[in-house]
């Protein structure tokens, strides 16, 4: 899925992202919610939301979970989990 039709998650509120998504449905049928570590319960959140309040017909169509290994500042790497939330209607 390309670039534009996803929503990375990170640091700001909750609600942020759910109205990033509901714009993103207004172009597209299918979404991609893509977060890594301490973000993962926040993207589940957003697509819970998103189904449950704003865009009922919404579906989860795919999750997809994997561990990314990222340079550390200091040396050496760090495994972070990620996760791929895939919503379509």
């Amino acid at each position: 899925m390309d670039d534009e039709n996803t929503v990375f998650i990170g640091s700001k509120e909750t609600m942020n992202y759910v109205q990033a998504v509901m714009m993103q449905f207004n172009d597209t049928d299918e979404i991609c919610i893509k977060a890594r570590g301490r973000a993962i319960s926040k993207a589940v959140d957003v697509a819970e939301i998103t189904r449950q309040r704003f865009v009922e017909d919404a579906e989860i169509t795919d999750i997809t979970t994997d561990t990314e290994e990222l340079d550390r500042d200091e040396g050496g790497t760090v495994n972070v989990s990620s996760i791929e939330i895939t919503l379509s209607k």
